[in-house]
C-alpha cells in the first residue's frame, strides 16, 4: 500500500518513504500506486503538524452525511504548511514584492506581516532605507565594480572568509548582506558590542546543522570585529577553517594590529577606500529622488547645500544621509533660511584615542614640526584639541621632538617643551592650548639636528652584532668601591680629566675590540637630495 508522504504528497511506498524524503521528494514516487488514504497518512502528516492545526484538521473531518470539500480543504492546509517547513536551498523564494501580497490561504497573516514592515520601514532612518540592495548601487568601491576582485569572487560563487577593512559609512555592512543575497546564503548577523563567544557557537552548530540537512551555506557577518579581543577571536578558527561558515568582518582599525594573526591568514582582506565628494553627491541626489515626492519645500536644499553636505561628511555616505534628513526636516521650518540651516548641521568628529585616528593625527603633528611647516602643526595641535586628545599626551610629544629632531641645534626648545608640559599640567584647558601653541611653533621654526637621535641609533645597531653586547669594560674604568677590587686593579691608571689641561688626556673608553668605531657621526642631517625641490 503506498502512503502519502507529508512533504510533497506524493503516494510513496511505505519502505521507500526515507529514501523518498532524502531525494527531495524527486524519486521513489509510487506512480502505479492507489492515492495514500488521509487515514494512512495521519499518523506522518501529524508527526509535522503544529497542535492547532491537528485541532484543526479534526474538526474539519465530514461526517456520514458530509462532504469532501472540508476533508480536502484542511489536507491542502497541511501540505502547504509542510512544504513551507521543510523548503531547501534549491526552492526559489518569494520577492518582497511577492511577500507581501496577502495570499488567498493566509489573508490575515501576511496583512499583519505587511503593516509591520511598513511601520519598520517608515521608522528607519534615510540612511537605512537608501542601502543599495545590488553591487550595481553601491558607489565608490572598485572591489565590487564591474571588473572588481570581490565581484568577481561572487560571481563565480566562491566568496572566501574575508575582513573588510574602512572607515565609517564606507560601505561595509551593505556589501556584507548584498553578498549573502547573492548567493543565497543564510545570513547572521552579529556584533562584537553585544555577542559573545556562547552566542558565537551556538550560530556555527546552527550553520553545521544547516549544511548538513539542507546544503545551504551559512555567512556570518561581525561588525566591529576588531572589538573582540585576541582569545574570543579564537573562536572563529575552526569553524572558518573547516569550511562550516564564511566569516566577513567588518573593522575601522588596522587589522594587523586588531585581528589576531591566525584568523587573519585564514581570511582574505579587502580595503574599502574613503568615498570621494563625488560618490557622496551621487548618493544624495539618489536620495532626493527617492524622497522628493514626500518632500516640500524644496528651495533650500539645492545643489549648493547637497555640495555642502557631502564635503562636511568627510567621505562617510551613512553621516551624508543623516545630515540630508536632517536638513530636510529643518528647512519645514518657518522662517528657515540656508545660512541657519548650515548652522543648525553639525557632525561630531570622529576620533578614537585607541585607533588609527589618534596615531594617524599624532603622527602628522610630529612629523609637519620635523618638517618646518608650522601652519600644518598647528592644523593637526587643533584638530587633535577639537576632538579631545589629552593635553598631556601631546605636551609629551614635544619634549620628544625636542630631543629627536631639534636636537643638538638648539639646546634650549627641551626646556621650552619641558615648560609647556609643566604648564600643561598647572593650567589645563582650554588656556594650556596657547602653550602647546607656542612650543609647537618654536619647534616648528628650530634648525634641526638629529645628530644625537641618529649616534644613539648607530650604537644600538652595533649591540646586535654577534660579541659587541658582552664585551669587558676596560678595567681603568670600573668602579672600585671595595678594597678587594683596588687590589685587583679596578679603577687603577685613571686619569681625571678635569685634573688636565682643557681636560685632555691619553686615555681610551670604549672596549678594545671597539677601539676607534664612532657612533656620533659630524653632520646634524642626512646627504640625500630631494630631485623635487
Amino acid at each position: 500500500m503506498a502512503f502519502e508522504c507529508p512533504i510533497c504528497g506524493k503516494p510513496v511506498k511505505q519502505t521507500k518513504i526515507n529514501d523518498h524524503i532524502d531525494s527531495n521528494c524527486k524519486d521513489f514516487v509510487d506512480a502505479d500506486g492507489s492515492e495514500a488514504s488521509s487515514q494512512s497518512t495521519a499518523p506522518f502528516s501529524d508527526f509535522f503538524q503544529p497542535l492547532s492545526k491537528k485541532s484543526g484538521l479534526q474538526k474539519s473531518i465530514p461526517d456520514a452525511n458530509g462532504t469532501k470539500d472540508s476533508a480536502q480543504h484542511s489536507q491542502n492546509r497541511k501540505r502547504t504548511w509542510a512544504v513551507d517547513k521543510h523548503e531547501t536551498s534549491q526552492t526559489p523564494r518569494p520577492s518582497i514584492a511577492e511577500a507581501e501580497t496577502p495570499s488567498i490561504n493566509q489573508p490575515e497573516r501576511v496583512g499583519k506581516r505587511s503593516k509591520v514592515s511598513n511601520a519598520f520601514e517608515k521608522a528607519a532612518p534615510l540612511a537605512e532605507r537608501m542601502r543599495p540592495r545590488t553591487l550595481d548601487e553601491v558607489c565608490g568601491q572598485e572591489l565590487v565594480g564591474p571588473n572588481g576582485v570581490l565581484r568577481g569572487l561572487i560571481a563565480e560563487d566562491r566568496v572566501p572568509s574575508m575582513i573588510l577593512w574602512g572607515g565609517a559609512g564606507t560601505g561595509k555592512t551593505t556589501i556584507a548582506r548584498v553578498i549573502a543575497t547573492m548567493v543565497g546564503s543564510r545570513f547572521v548577523e552579529i556584533n562584537s558590542t553585544s555577542s559573545g563567544v556562547a552566542e558565537c557557537k551556538k550560530i556555527f552548530a546552527e550553520a553545521r546543522n544547516e549544511l548538513s540537512l539542507t546544503g545551504r551555506k551559512t555567512i556570518v557577518f561581525c561588525d566591529e570585529i576588531h572589538r573582540f579581543s585576541k582569545s574570543q577571536q579564537d573562536v572563529f578558527l575552526a569553524p572558518v577553517e573547516s569550511g562550516q561558515v564564511t566569516l566577513i568582518g567588518a573593522t575601522t582599525e588596522n587589522p594587523s594590529f586588531k585581528v589576531q594573526n591566525a584568523l587573519l591568514s585564514r581570511c582574505r582582506t579587502f580595503t574599502l577606500s574613503k568615498l570621494s565628494d563625488d560618490d557622496i553627491i551621487s548618493i544624495l541626489n539618489r536620495a532626493l529622488e527617492v524622497e522628493g515626492p514626500k518632500y516640500s519645500p524644496t528651495d533650500l536644499i539645492d545643489r549648493e547645500l547637497i555640495t555642502y553636505l557631502a564635503a562636511f561628511a568627510d567621505g562617510d555616505a551613512r553621516t551624508s544621509l543623516n545630515l540630508l534628513e536632517l536638513a530636510m526636516d529643518l528647512s519645514k521650518r518657518q522662517g528657515m533660511t540656508k545660512d541657519a540651516l548650515k548652522k543648525g548641521l553639525t557632525r561630531t568628529l570622529v576620533y578614537d584615542r585607541a585607533g588609527d585616528q589618534h596615531y594617524d593625527s599624532i603622527s602628522a603633528f610630529h612629523k609637519s614640526i620635523r618638517g618646518s611647516d608650522p601652519d600644518a602643526a598647528l592644523y593637526y595641535l587643533a584638530r587633535m584639541i577639537q576632538s579631545g586628545e589629552d593635553p598631556l599626551y601631546i605636551a609629551r610629544r614635544l619634549i620628544v621632538v625636542a630631543s629627536e629632531d631639534v636636537g643638538l641645534a638648539d639646546n634650549s626648545m627641551l626646556s621650552l617643551a619641558t615648560a609647556a608640559y609643566t604648564a600643561v599640567e598647572k593650567i589645563g584647558l582650554p588656556e594650556a592650548r596657547i602653550n602647546l601653541a607656542h612650543a609647537t611653533v618654536a619647534l616648528a621654526l628650530s634648525k634641526k639636528s638629529t645628530r644625537a637621535y641618529r649616534g644613539l641609533g648607530n650604537a644600538f645597531a652595533a649591540l646586535q652584532e654577534p660579541g659587541i653586547a658582552g664585551l669587558p669594560i676596560p678595567i681603568h674604568l670600573r668602579n672600585a668601591p671595595t678594597k678587594l677590587m683596588k687590589e685587583i686593579g679596578y679603577g687603577q691608571e685613571y686619569k681625571y680629566n678635569p685634573d688636565y689641561v682643557d681636560g685632555k688626556v691619553a686615555q681610551t673608553y670604549l672596549p678594545d675590540k671597539l677601539h676607534g668605531r664612532r657612533f656620533l657621526e659630524d653632520r646634524d642631517l642626512g646627504t640625500r637630495v630631494d630631485p623635487d625641490v
